[in-house]
């Protein structure tokens, strides 16, 4: 039986309180074309059990990150996650919170954002944290349009090393947002042309470590010539855990910190959800966008927690708010604070560097395979490699044979046809690196 919620009588009433003569009336403004002429080519509807088959067929032709030898990375990591981690945050209190708007009762949920704010800033070498940017991508805007308003230009350089999805994030609501966008050619490793685009109507420079091919860089120089211009320093970081190993953004200079943590949040489920790190001076607090969580005392100067300086849509200013972002994202931040706290810093910093080991050992590898050039000198736990053919038919060559083999440059932008994304983490095995190179030995000419 369909499950229809509304008769036919209850549809007439709704109609005649707005006054729309038929269903047709709601439409009437969009363009002319925009609407179809008929139903779309699908089941009118099916039982419960036929659409479980069907859509356990579907989900049956997607390969799992787990199922196999697994290299993918570009921006989207494979870590082993606690199963304390799933267990801890599907306790009701922490699975149906929503945003803490009222502190009195919403102690546990404020503590947790605030703990994780420590941890970003802490991470990040920064001043303050906030918390509920949805991704890195968009936590990279958020850094674009802020800077904007700190220094009343508007116009962003981007790096050659950006990954492609955070410039097109950038350029699409900065558009919107009247901020003009120079995006420099794709680079495996050198930002000295950032430093040349910099001029008087900088409002910022985004540079990514490690970047799109893996490549990490000191950004210190870039720093000091970004400030000389009256520009910020956004600093991107993919990978989260890499700041755990290589020298914090805040210690080389930059202004603004935007990171994407859902590595150490949870798996990757094929596309979410994320989770947005942002991070800022002291001096920039009041233009931050998102929530920030304070500590303070109640009126028995006990220890409390409360949201603070948040300048959001909720409050009635949206036209005047520094950020729309509007969801709560806690309960990915939580997942996070979760498992970083069962790590440590001794646990984390392990973490990264049997990261770094593993890439270290990928990168041997493969190097060793005749007609393979590595192309990255400095990495974490991802590298670039050149191959004596167009890399994406061999990422289908490889998945033929139960291996997912990287991320082809290709598909992320125009250019580096025979480029291959490799990422190695600590769910690698040694077998999986060696069939790995064993494939490619056969593969490739």
């Amino acid at each position: 039986m369909r499950y229809l919620p509304l008769t036919e009588g209850d549809r007439a009433e709704m109609l005649g309180v707005i006054g729309a003569g038929d269903i047709d009336a709601l439409f009437v403004d969009a363009p002319a074309g925009t609407l179809l002429a008929k139903p779309v080519d699908l089941p009118a509807h099916a039982s419960e059990i036929e659409v479980r088959r069907s859509l356990d067929t579907l989900a049956n032709e997607s390969r799992a990150a787990g199922a196999g030898p697994f290299f993918c990375g570009a921006g989207a990591y494979r870590h082993a996650i606690p199963a304390s981690v799933d267990h801890l945050i599907q306790r009701s209190e922490f699975l149906t919170s929503y945003t803490p708007y009222q502190p009195e009762i919403a102690q546990g949920t404020l503590q947790a954002l605030y703990e994780f704010q420590t941890q970003v800033s802490a991470l990040t070498g920064m001043d303050v944290a906030n918390a509920s940017l949805y991704d890195g991508s968009s936590a990279a805007i958020e850094g674009v349009l802020m800077a904007a308003r700190i220094t009343g230009r508007k116009k962003a350089v981007l790096s050659g090393g950006l990954h492609p999805h955070y410039t097109q994030t950038i350029q699409t609501l900065g558009a919107a947002a009247g901020v003009t966008v120079e995006v420099l050619p794709l680079e495996i490793d050198n930002e000295a042309g950032v430093i040349a685009a910099l001029g008087d109507d900088v409002a910022c420079v985004v540079v990514q470590t490690p970047n799109l091919f893996g490549t990490a860089t000191d950004i210190t120089a870039i720093a000091e010539a970004a400030h000389a211009a009256g520009a910020l320093l956004i600093c991107v970081t993919p990978e989260a855990l890499s700041l755990a190993l290589l020298k914090s953004p805040g210690e080389m200079g930059a202004d603004i910190v935007a990171a994407e943590g859902a590595g150490l949040a949870g798996g990757l489920n094929f596309g979410g959800p994320y989770l947005g790190l942002f991070a800022a001076k002291t001096k920039f607090l009041r233009q931050m966008p998102g929530r920030l969580c304070g500590e303070t005392v109640d009126a028995d100067g006990r220890r409390g927690f409360v949201l603070t300086l948040s300048t959001r849509e909720q409050h009635i200013r949206r036209e005047k708010a520094t950020s729309n972002v509007c969801t709560n994202s806690g309960l990915v931040a939580l997942a996070f604070t979760i498992h970083m706290t069962l790590l440590g810093q001794t646990g984390l910093t392990q973490l990264a560097k049997l990261n770094h080991a593993k890439a270290r050992r990928l990168a041997k590898a493969v190097g060793a395979v005749a007609g393979v050039e590595v192309l990255t000198q400095r990495y974490f736990n991802e590298i670039a490699v050149r191959l004596p053919v167009t890399a994406a038919p061999v990422v289908e060559a490889l998945a033929q044979r139960g291996i997912l083999g990287g991320v082809p440059v290709s598909r992320l932008a125009g250019g580096f046809d025979d480029v291959l994304l490799l990422a190695a983490t600590e769910t690698c095995t040694e077998g999986d690196i060696a069939t790995l190179a064993s494939a490619l030995t056969e593969i490739l000419p």
